[in-house]
């Protein structure tokens, strides 16, 4: 019998996101139902793409600044509680539920937006509440001071 000591592979963040905006496209493709937005207003779905890669790739940054931890399931080494993290306990997460509402708004299908919802919604209830208790556990009161004084979102 041959065992192993690999953990399973964890489905991470930004590739959820990428999961989810290939099945819009696959939706948009495959169930072109009437749009909810009409064509000539689809392109402001640029603003919350941009937007959001740009919290996102900016809070990431701020990750690297501050030599802590960015995978969601490893063990966070310290609390950022600066920046964007003022405004945000989550701006990386924000900022991809911004670009899956872009991306939703680009395609214009009830279908995109529907998946848009399902994300933020995934985001939320598995992947932050996963890390809020993780960061409970590990920074205490700390971490119990910043959570009154700053949003989950926004």
């Amino acid at each position: 019998m041959i065992t192993s000591n690999a953990s399973p592979r964890k489905l991470l963040p930004p590739v959820l996101l990428l999961l989810v905006t290939a099945l819009m496209g696959l939706a948009h493709a495959l169930l072109p139902g009437p749009p909810v937005l009409p064509a000539p207003y689809r392109a402001i779905g640029l603003l919350p793409v941009a937007l959001g890669v740009a919290v996102a790739i900016a809070a990431r940054a701020q990750f690297a600044r501050a030599e802590t931890e960015i995978n969601t399931f490893a063990e966070p080494t310290r609390l950022v509680t600066g920046g964007l993290f003022r405004w945000s306990r989550n701006p990386m997460y924000l900022g991809m539920g911004l670009a899956a509402v872009g991306v939703a708004t680009l395609s214009g299908s009830a279908a995109a937006f529907l998946l848009a919802a399902a994300f933020v919604a995934i985001v939320d209830r598995w992947y932050i509440a996963f890390e809020e208790r993780r960061l409970r556990a590990r920074f205490g009161a700390a971490y119990e001071a910043y959570a009154r004084s700053t949003r989950r979102w926004l």
